[in-house]
């Protein structure tokens, strides 16, 4: 009996089965707030996607220290506090590597402005 039902409710159009779901929500006094929240994540054809969230932190990749490593060093030592030198060129010369895991959108803007000024390739993600 319910592989008859899904293959109708398989026939419906998207408007026919949240009309079903409002009638079987009122039906049985329930809600379908998760798969209607599903739903809402996969817009039908037609309808506009919501806009995303905007991120707030992000990870911040060195992926090339370029030609000039020194200064590269010097704005990656100046970036994040605490860093020694030592481990500083670490880092670089490791390459790609994370400089840091969850900055602040703020900081990890810094950071890469800092860090391509001085001829490296950097990634936020």
């Amino acid at each position: 009996m319910s592989s008859k039902i899904l293959e109708e409710i398989k026939k419906l159009s998207v408007v026919e089965l949240a009309g079903l779901v409002k009638s079987i929500e009122e039906e049985f006094g329930v809600s379908a707030a998760a798969p209607a929240a599903a739903v809402a994540a996969a817009p039908a054809a037609g309808e506009a996607a919501a806009p995303a969230e905007e991120k707030n932190e992000f990870k911040v990749t060195l992926k090339d220290s370029g030609a000039e490593k020194i200064k590269v060093i010097k704005a990656l030592k100046s970036a994040i506090d605490g860093l020694s030198l030592k481990d500083a060129r670490e880092k670089i010369d490791s390459a790609p590597c994370v400089i840091a895991e969850a900055a602040p959108k703020d900081d990890a803007k810094k950071m890469k402005e800092a860090l391509e000024a001085a001829g490296a390739k950097v990634e936020l993600s």
